[in-house]
């Protein structure tokens, strides 16, 4: 717990410097540039749950993994040293958990303290944070800057469509985010609903001890299959120094995601043709790639789906795993009825349907008393939001690891806590410039077709069409925009 004291006057805990919202991946990267940027500021993290993790905590289900190379999504500040580069939900937990212990983040973590609400004075140049701890009392804390990491989805609940008939099923519905402990799914006959990679991830690990195993689709998506061993990568750390592996490593990588996704996006015919050939491989000439594997839309209007060792293709050809691209009609009392008139008998029904996003986790927001609605803002540099002050968001990339960009950004924060130190101001905010107010509104993702993100970017701040209003995705760019780019640009406003 943080040493704090108590102001006289307001009964407040005396202002921190930073609040770091969140103990996930993101979280105690950002603690970790704090601390090695800005010395001497005092800081604390808040985490509703009960221990830090985020994502590699929450999610519990058979076979949970990344879906990004562990040199990309790892620290920049810390090497990954473990021989999988695709690693399972566990080992990527021990990897935070021993980040948080070596850089002694641990004692600023208070977990079970759930941000409520967050209001800015501008009078004190503070943001007041209503706290509620261990769901009971509420406390009152402050800060001068506060650094948002609590992901994009709501921890609370996963998105589920409305199934008909779903009352009517026998057996149990589960959702992967809330995957219980107990449930034995040995010799059963299970039905996994969803195309993305938490199916494509959950098919091989159930098909193991399950009867059978069928992955029901509206429509497909598109699966690529890696080593989950980065041969480079582990022959580069018996000859060179670590630090120096790691880095020629990462950016190996960085180049390689770039190549494919604008590859993707200049050539879709040739990159969506090269995807299927490879599907086609595994599979072989009888399987009905077209109908199971052929998306309607081209490479990475939706990201791509990364499978292992190609282990979901070899459960496929062992016949442990059938793949079904149907609609359904409804949940009946032993399974699942589609359109087609095809019944699918199961014991166990994986709704895995995807996320709900949240804006800044779900957070009332407010300006002296007066609440923010974030979609009437424009987004600065994909980090922050116009006329709101000392608020920095992380919200990683779509087409490349999220850790990336969390990582330019947490030093983008540290240089603006800096900087403030430095012109001894006590507040900044993005301001638009009148020639910024007829700019051509654009979603804070744009070009990214996929359901969760098409759901919720109405609720998203706006990006315009020239710099810096801009969430570029684009890691090259970013680099030059948040770690190089000037903070007295004319747009950040210093007070």
């Amino acid at each position: 717990m943080v040493n704090t004291k108590q102001d006289a006057m307001t009964g407040h805990e005396v202002a921190l410097d930073v609040i770091i919202i969140g103990a996930g991946l993101s979280g105690i990267g950002a603690a970790a540039h704090v601390q090695d940027n800005c010395p001497g500021k005092t800081y604390c993290i808040l985490e509703a749950r009960a221990d830090m993790g985020g994502t590699w905590d929450l999610f519990r289900y058979p076979g949970i993994r990344s879906d990004s190379d562990m040199h990309t999504l790892g620290y920049r500040f810390k090497p990954w040293r473990a021989a999988k580069s695709i690693a399972d939900g566990p080992a990527i937990l021990d990897y935070i958990r021993e980040t948080a212990a070596e850089r002694d983040i641990n004692p600023h973590i208070r977990y079970k303290h759930k941000l409520l609400k967050a209001d800015w004075s501008e009078q004190d140049a503070l943001w007041t944070l209503t706290v509620a701890v261990a769901g009971k009392e509420t406390v009152l804390l402050r800060c001068r800057m506060l650094l948002m990491c609590s992901g994009y989805y709501s921890y609370d609940q996963g998105y589920t469509p409305d199934f008909e008939g779903r009352e009517d099923f026998t057996g149990p519905v589960v959702h992967p985010q809330h995957w219980p402990d107990d449930l034995d799914y040995t010799d059963k006959r299970v039905v996994i609903i969803g195309s993305g990679a938490t199916a494509m991830t959950l098919a091989p690990a159930m098909a193991a001890k399950a009867a059978r195993v069928t992955v029901l689709q509206r429509s497909p998506t598109y699966v690529v299959s890696r080593p989950d061993r980065d041969v480079v990568a582990n022959a580069m750390r018996k000859i060179l120094p670590e630090t120096w592996a790691y880095a020629i490593t990462r950016w190996k990588n960085v180049l390689l995601q770039q190549f494919i996704y604008r590859r993707s996006r200049t050539r879709p015919a040739q990159m969506k043709e090269k995807l299927l050939h490879m599907v086609s491989k595994e599979l072989g000439p009888d399987y009905d790639v077209a109908t199971h594997f052929t998306p309607n839309y081209n490479p990475w209007d939706q990201r791509l789906c990364l499978v292992p060792n190609a282990d979901l293709f070899k459960s496929i050809r062992q016949g442990d795993t059938t793949m079904v691209t149907d609609h359904i009609e409804r949940f009946t009392g032993q399974g699942i009825l589609l359109k087609s008139g095809q019944t699918l008998p199961a014991d166990i029904i994986v709704t895995a349907t995807g996320l709900n996003m949240k804006v800044l986790g779900g957070v009332a927001f407010s300006l002296d008393g007066k609440p923010l609605d974030f979609a009437d803002t424009w987004t600065y540099k994909g980090l922050m939001y116009s006329g709101v002050p000392n608020l920095v968001f992380t919200f990683g990339y779509i087409n490349a690891s999220w850790t990336l960009r969390a990582d330019l950004t947490a030093e983008f924060f540290c240089r603006l806590v800096n900087h403030l130190d430095e012109t001894g101001t006590r507040s900044c905010r993005p301001a638009l410039r009148e020639t910024d107010r007829q700019m051509t509104a654009r979603p804070f993702i744009d070009d990214f077709s996929a359901g969760y993100m098409q759901r919720m970017m109405h609720r998203f701040p706006r990006q315009g069409d020239r710099e810096p209003w801009v969430n570029t995705q684009d890691y090259n760019r970013d680099r030059k925009l948040l770690r190089h780019g000037k903070l007295e640009d004319g747009v950040l406003s210093f007070r």
